[in-house]
């Protein structure tokens, strides 16, 4: 028996006001000098968007191959998420989160998983241990961050952007680049409408543990409001040499979500699985009928 679904993932970035065409990234002249500061005025214009639905072509590759399909999304603040994946036979499989349950159903194998919505089985979707609340900030433009001791920030001379790095308290760090369109050249930091381009997390050697990039920028209609959305989003975990490029086709904001959209019941004729979770770093634990078995899939929780 083939083993479930383990990760295809989304996301999607940055709320700014309306915009004609799709602007440049351009060094700013008067830039910021605190890096938390840098942050605080990106994460306030995210939290301007509070639910997303879209539809995004995926290709995902790792070391089980390539997968290419459609997924079908709903996500809300500040961490509920359902994903539907489509393949050209038809269904693959339905992931909901509501920020506290956790439930996959795997309809090629004729799985349904259920559980905590722990950072091990969010990974079952993304291949990366994040939190739900983490998960879904990601998905909605935004970065968690590190616990960090220090925080700084400068405009890298190469492409203007700005280059914050985060020195964790463990040993690790985080870079997050943000960048200025073209309009908000000459504004001053409190005005610039800051873009979302990377964020990355590294351990205490300096390898890479995770990464997100974001391109395509485009402004999508909420109503009065404009919105720019990157309409190409591509996770990369190198230890396990997966990647998932996604490519939007669709994006609509601050929508009404559907009730019960983000649970989910076993349709009949799944087989029942509870999908345990990483408490010791040993990797999720899943049990059925038959008693408590080890998941066998590195890709899992890795």
């Amino acid at each position: 028996m083939r083993r479930p679904l383990s990760t295809f993932a989304f996301a999607v970035a940055l709320l700014v006001p309306l915009l004609a065409g799709c602007p440049h990234i351009v060094r700013p002249t008067r830039p910021f000098d605190d890096a938390v500061l840098a942050l605080d005025t990106h994460d306030a214009l995210r939290a301007r968007v509070r639910s997303l639905r879209a539809e995004a072509r995926a290709d995902q590759r790792g070391p089980d191959g390539r997968i290419r399909g459609t997924l079908l999304m709903f996500v809300e603040r500040p961490d509920r998420v359902r994903v539907d994946v489509m393949t050209q036979f038809g269904p693959a499989a339905v992931l909901t989160s509501d920020g506290a349950r956790f439930a996959l159903s795997d309809l090629r194998e004729r799985v349904f998983l259920s559980g905590r919505a722990c950072a091990s089985n969010i990974a079952r979707l993304v291949a990366m241990p994040l939190t739900g609340a983490d998960f879904g900030q990601l998905l909605l433009g935004g970065t968690p961050r590190i616990a960090f001791s220090r925080a700084t920030i400068r405009v890298d001379p190469d492409d203007g952007r700005y280059r914050v790095v985060l020195a964790g308290r463990d040993g690790g760090r985080q870079e997050i680049d943000l960048a200025v369109p073209e309009a908000d050249a000459d504004a001053p930091p409190e005005l610039q409408r800051l873009r979302l381009m990377r964020t990355e997390m590294f351990d205490a050697r300096g390898a890479t543990l995770w990464r997100v990039t974001y391109d395509d920028y485009r402004v999508v209609r909420a109503g009065a409001l404009g919105v720019a959305m990157p309409y190409e989003v591509n996770f990369e975990h190198p230890g396990r040499g997966a990647e998932l490029r996604l490519r939007f086709e669709e994006i609509a904001v601050n929508v009404d979500v559907p009730e019960g959209a983000f649970a989910q019941t076993p349709a009949p004729g799944l087989e029942v699985r509870v999908a345990g979770c990483d408490e010791d770093g040993v990797g999720p634990v899943e049990s059925g009928e038959t008693g408590a078995v080890r998941e066998d899939d590195q890709a899992a929780h890795e």
